[in-house]
């Protein structure tokens, strides 16, 4: 009664070693197809992701690299630009400063130029008005030089005779 694949392990109880062995062959097979047609292919896709999500990872490790290097250019050329406008700043006030001299040089030349012009004028209208001084007392010299003539003067007749042209002289004016 009892067969040479079963033991009896106690109050009626048995195993069926041959059961066991089917039910492992059969487990091995099936774990054997898995692994061919599940496992291999999830596997595959397991590693693919695995290598996409390695990419990705090392694609932001290069963008972060590449953006540190743009932002520090960034700055450089932020820097080189403030540079720049502050000569260009420098370079306008310098400017602006030699054109205030240029205008206070010019301005004081002109002036200058104005006061000789003026000496100049006051020189001619003296000599002109010199000339006519000299006429008229050359005019007044000969006409009191007649009178004189024509009468024997004293003293006091003289001085109000020479009073009496001179005001002539300064009406006639």
């Amino acid at each position: 009664m009892f067969s040479t694949n079963m033991f009896v392990l106690g109050a009626g109880v048995g195993i069926n070693t041959g059961d066991i062995i089917f039910q492992l062959v059969t487990f091995l097979i099936l774990l054997a197809l898995l692994k061919k047609y599940a496992f291999g292919p999830l596997m595959g896709i397991m590693k693919e992701r695995e290598q996409h999500i390695s990419s990705e990872i090392e694609s932001a490790e290069r963008n972060h690299v590449e953006s540190k290097q743009l932002l520090e250019e960034q700055r450089a050329l932020l820097k080189e630009a403030r540079v720049e406008a502050q000569e260009l700043i420098e370079r306008a006030k310098k400017q602006a400063e030699d054109q205030k001299e240029g205008i206070i040089a010019a301005a004081k030349a002109e002036a200058v130029s104005m006061k000789e012009a003026a000496v100049t004028e006051i020189q001619s209208e003296k000599v002109q008005a010199i000339t006519a001084l000299q006429k008229q007392v050359a005019s007044l010299s000969v006409l009191i030089a007649s009178k004189v003539i024509e009468k024997e003067l004293k003293e006091e007749d003289q001085a109000a005779l020479v009073q009496q042209y001179i005001k002539e002289a300064g009406e006639a004016r």
